[in-house]
């Protein structure tokens, strides 16, 4: 990451007057279409990868495989994953008989500036999601960034403003909106199937359990020399300054408060984006929000073992977010209950899972679906490729996903001020409530600024 380059400069934060569209009965076709070309006449999108960790390596594996994509670089401030990214993209080139030969770099200023790259996929520590997304906007890139989209909602207002200034394209990888059983769950909510709809329980997950859940890494690692080819500095960026500590870094950057809104915005950003999307409030948000999490506050970490947020919306619906339970989304209506997770969809009447749903057909997920490591992942990329050749919005567009990362911080606001906050999600602001306010906003390490 270069610290010398320039961003766009700190403004008063930007409204949204989009309201939620409840009452929408159909689930839109996935396809945007491959009838279109976009800003290309070959049909052809040559992406770049910013960010190389583990994520990345899934994302890419994923990508190569897509007849009509190339992958020209990578960019990561480790050189060990640098090189890792090179021979992966190397070898599955050579073999597959296409003289590609892909390029790496340390700083993202570098590969932005190619002009043989059409789009870039982003998965970096979430604290510099906004800052990257915003240069690769700016620089003519469309963007596939992993969710959760912004570290603060004030940078997702920010992006929001760049996506439609520049007229490129921004896909979240909310890959669930991808996946045919909670398409199906959201079709037969908004159909009225289970009647009208009272409750929707998010569930994060057990800590330390099997399934998808965090594990508290447990005791802070001492300060030590970073390995050979981490540009650590780099890898803080906007970042509170810190010595190199193993557990800073990697995955474990999900633990801690100032790279990341912890199982809230990891699990919370898949699981509050399909509440968000049965509520019909992809444009909006909650009215009130209270919560409740128990933060270790005797050392370095700032990790709830355990949290429950309520979230109130207008149409009297309560959203329960809460890290037990197992992992999945369950709506409760006056007429019975759904649940739906990426392994299993079950209602109180089996017999509505077999009922066709208006607007919605699932056949043709089924088979694909089983070959997925991840349900709806290939459904997901391909359809963000789709929507470059025809500039329509994405399943996941930058609405939804600052929407859907909004209602995170919201409640880890809640969390941090131990008190019931009031919210206008026309405005973006809580209602008189200067503190709550501040904390829509972190503080970056000078000079880097979103």
């Amino acid at each position: 990451m270069n610290k010398n380059r320039k961003t766009i400069s700190r403004r008063h934060f930007i409204g949204s007057s989009a309201a939620g569209f409840a009452g929408v009965m159909i689930i839109p076709s996935l396809s945007c279409g491959r009838t279109g070309q976009g800003n290309k006449t070959t049909g052809l999108i040559r992406l770049g990868f910013i960010g190389l960790g583990r994520q990345a390596m899934y994302l890419l594996d994923g990508f190569m495989r897509i007849p009509d994509v190339e992958v020209l670089a990578g960019c990561d401030v480790y050189g060990i994953k640098r090189k890792r990214f090179e021979n992966r993209v190397n070898e599955y080139y050579a073999g597959a008989g296409k003289k590609i030969k892909a390029a790496s770099f340390e700083k993202y200023d570098d590969l932005l500036e190619r002009k043989d790259i059409d789009a870039v996929v982003i998965a970096v520590p979430d604290h510099t999601h906004a800052m990257i997304s915003i240069a690769a906007l700016k620089a003519g890139k469309d963007v596939y960034l992993e969710k959760p989209m912004t570290f603060t909602i004030y940078e997702g207002q920010q992006l929001r403003a760049t996506v439609r200034e520049t007229g490129k394209l921004l896909g979240v990888g909310s890959q669930q909106r991808s996946d045919w059983r909670f398409r199906q769950a959201v079709a037969l909510v908004r159909n009225n199937r289970i009647g009208r709809l009272t409750r929707i329980t998010t569930h994060l997950g057990n800590p330390g359990s099997t399934s998808g859940a965090f594990i508290n890494p447990g005791v802070w690692q001492p300060v030590q020399t970073p390995p050979d080819g981490l540009d650590f500095p780099m890898w803080l960026g906007p970042a509170p300054y810190h010595e190199y500590s193993p557990n800073r870094c990697h995955f474990e950057f999900r633990y801690h408060s100032d790279h990341s809104g912890g199982r809230l915005t990891d699990w919370g950003a898949h699981h509050n984006d399909i509440a968000q999307w049965a509520l019909g409030m992809d444009a909006s948000g909650p009215v009130k929000i209270e919560g409740k999490g128990g933060f270790n506050k005797a050392g370095p970490y700032d990790y709830a073992n355990y949290l429950e947020v309520h979230y109130w919306y207008k149409n009297g619906v309560e959203l329960m977010c809460e890290n037990e339970g197992g992992n999945g989304v369950r709506f409760h209506g006056t007429d019975g209950w759904i649940f739906v997770s990426r392994l299993r969809l079950e209602a109180s009447n089996p017999e509505l899972l077999k009922e066709p749903v208006a607007g919605l057909d699932t056949s043709s997920y089924d088979e694909r679906n089983k070959r997925e490591e991840i349900p709806g992942t290939d459904e997901h990329h391909n359809n963000w490729l789709d929507c470059i050749k025809t500039r329509q919005r994405p399943a996941t567009e930058i609405e939804t996903g600052h929407r859907s990362a909004s209602i995170c911080h919201l409640g880890n606001i809640a969390m941090r001020l131990g008190r019931p906050l009031q919210w206008d999600p026309d405005k973006e602001e809580f209602a008189g409530d200067a503190a709550a306010n501040i904390l829509r906003d972190k503080p970056f390490h000078a000079p880097w600024r979103v």
